[in-house]
């Protein structure tokens, strides 16, 4: 298993944001979170990546112990955390963004060959190489979030609210691109605001309520469910 989080319980002060977790995503598999504002999904995110302490429970990335590991040694370990509201390097160029992704390497001539590949995946990216990320678009700025992450050779990219914000031709192009970094055998854990494209896009999917897990199961299978289409799919 590439991740398992067993019984996880965070807290902001006295209060309960995440009660009793627990979740699993495979390798190269898909898994979405699927739930209302403040349900406790993007604190799930900024544990697994050491943003925020654990008050309990257990975090294992590839069968190690990381809930008490700083951000830099996760990152390091192959996990990449790609924020909402995409936090760009606003002052410095497109390109200066992408090589912050792979601050962690040392391998340049992967680096390089990953920085091609990026721009084959990414071509807007390319074309404005030189210009201040901070006068992209918030589409074009979501690109480079995400691949300013794969820079890092994650073997689990954390997405947490890809689609936020952006017109509905930039959605697609967002659900585009998850589809074809799921392609790459790279494990995913998506928080969606776009409940039918996270249901879409993933293998498997838990339903989240108020820090608890409401309900769980095959994507394709919740995304026909009764309560899951009125409470979240709108009907």
């Amino acid at each position: 298993m590439l991740l398992e989080v067993k019984d996880l319980w965070v807290h902001y002060d006295r209060i309960e944001a995440v009660k009793g977790v627990s979740l699993q995503v495979k390798e190269g598999s898909t898994v979405a979170f699927v739930g209302a504002n403040g349900a406790g999904k993007t604190t799930i995110l900024r544990t697994i990546s050491g943003l925020k302490s654990p008050t309990s429970g257990e975090i294992r990335f590839n069968g190690r112990p990381i809930e008490r590991k700083d951000a830099a040694d996760i990152v390091k370990l192959g996990i990449a955390h790609c924020p909402e509201g995409r936090r760009v390097f606003p002052f410095m160029t497109v390109l200066e963004n992408l090589q912050m992704g792979a601050f962690i390497r040392t391998d340049e001539a992967g680096i390089r060959n990953d920085l091609d590949h990026i721009y084959t995946t990414f071509p807007k990216l390319k074309e404005r190489s030189k210009q201040k990320a901070g006068t992209l678009s918030g589409g074009e700025q979501q690109m480079l979030a995400i691949a300013r992450a794969l820079l890092s050779k994650p073997k689990l990219l954390l997405l947490d609210e890809p689609s936020l914000g952006l017109a509905p031709i930039m959605v697609q192009q967002v659900a585009h691109i998850i589809a074809e970094i799921r392609q790459m055998g790279i494990g995913i854990l998506l928080v969606e605001q776009n409940s039918v494209m996270a249901l879409r896009l993933a293998d498997y999917a838990y339903v989240l309520e108020t820090g608890n897990v409401f309900m769980e199961g095959i994507a394709s299978e919740l995304l026909c469910n009764p309560k899951v289409k009125e409470a979240y799919l709108g009907g």
